[in-house]
């Protein structure tokens, strides 16, 4: 018996072949879909085929699979039927400076060095990298802008007001800290109302990549009710908010206005929120970082003292000298250097 289950068990079963395999010395190759294998002498545009089933089959998120892809069609626009062993550092250049902003370019950059690197240790096809010399331009961390005590009271009940679900949403992403990718990802399975005055939410990452961003938040009875709701209105049956991310914006300025706000409202500056007010409640830096689902990596730990910054109790002028208590008196030369301050008199 239980051999004939096992035999109709691989009766049912579908195998999916590999997309490619790996040849001598590591090369990729395979002929999926008559695409040629890939060799030193290869076009960049067949190279960027092996290289988008490489970073799907190892798991990077849709995401970042299609930011790769699209910045490697614009270095395809740019160099033409260039073979990839023939791609130089003034191709990678030209690529760079076709960028608008520094953050364009440091994407881009990200990209074209993953491709590279690809090219050099999974497929062996190339020993170089023409995109070596090039540096990343440091991009300064976003200033957080969190609401005042006043302008969470007035959203809170105006997305009551307007409805289930922009309540929702509101209270995840200022009372929890979600990002808005975390709360599209949301499904009804990820909320566990074992004990309904402590429900729990589950943020789940499926790339092993980003694993670290892993967490339960414990959300309260308050949410409990809100849940309530939002099922009674909209069911249950997989994911909690079935819309655009751009949707998700234009609800929350919209309850924005609808409440008196006239400041700019996103979901950051609602997470921005979230984690200014657990750092007025003490919480560690590390804790900090947890809550928000970050790795300790050094522009996240200057994020988190950001928050811890703005958390502090309000500066009072000294009254004396009407300087600021706490601060030395320093102050910093363009060149990034603290220099000693000096008196207005002289």
């Amino acid at each position: 018996m239980a051999d004939d289950r096992r035999a109709r068990d691989d009766q049912n079963t579908i195998y999916q072949p590999a997309l490619f395999e790996l040849g001598g010395r590591g090369r990729v190759v395979g002929h999926a879909g008559q695409v040629p294998d890939l060799t030193p002498k290869s076009s960049l545009d067949i190279a960027r085929y092996w290289y988008r089933r490489y970073l799907e089959q190892s798991g990077y998120p849709r995401n970042t699979v299609n930011s790769y892809s699209y910045d490697l069609s614009i270095l395809n626009s740019i160099i033409g039927t260039k073979r990839i062993d023939q791609i130089t550092s003034r191709d990678i250049g030209q690529y760079l400076d076709a960028s608008q902003n520094r953050s364009t370019r440091k994407r881009r950059l990200t990209s074209v060095s993953s491709f590279f690197r690809y090219l050099i240790a999974q497929a062996q096809v190339l020993d170089w990298d023409p995109a070596q010399s090039f540096h990343p331009d440091p991009i300064p961390l976003k200033t957080p802008r969190p609401l005042f005590a006043s302008d969470q009271d007035k959203l809170l009940q105006s997305a009551e007001k307007d409805g289930p679900r922009a309540h929702a949403i509101i209270w995840l992403l200022m009372k929890l800290g979600l990002t808005r990718a975390e709360l599209l990802r949301l499904r009804h399975r990820d909320v566990d109302r074992s004990d309904p005055q402590a429900p729990v939410i589950y943020i789940y990452y499926d790339s092993p990549r980003q694993q670290v961003k892993e967490r339960k938040l414990q959300a309260g009875e308050e949410f409990s009710e809100i849940y309530e709701r939002l099922v009674a209105a909209y069911g249950n049956e997989d994911r909690l908010f079935d819309m655009l991310p751009q949707s998700v914006n234009r609800l929350i300025e919209r309850v924005a206005t609808e409440a008196g706000i006239e400041k700019p409202v996103s979901p950051k500056a609602l997470r921005d929120t979230f984690a200014v007010r657990q750092a007025e409640q003490g919480v560690t830096d590390a804790h900090l970082l947890r809550l928000l689902g970050l790795a300790s990596d050094a522009r996240n730990r200057a994020s988190v003292q950001r928050y811890i910054k703005l958390a502090q109790p309000a500066l009072k002028p000294d009254g004396n000298d009407g300087k600021w208590p706490g601060i030395e008196d320093t102050l910093v030369s363009e060149s990034g250097e603290s220099v000693p301050a000096q008196d207005d008199a002289t």
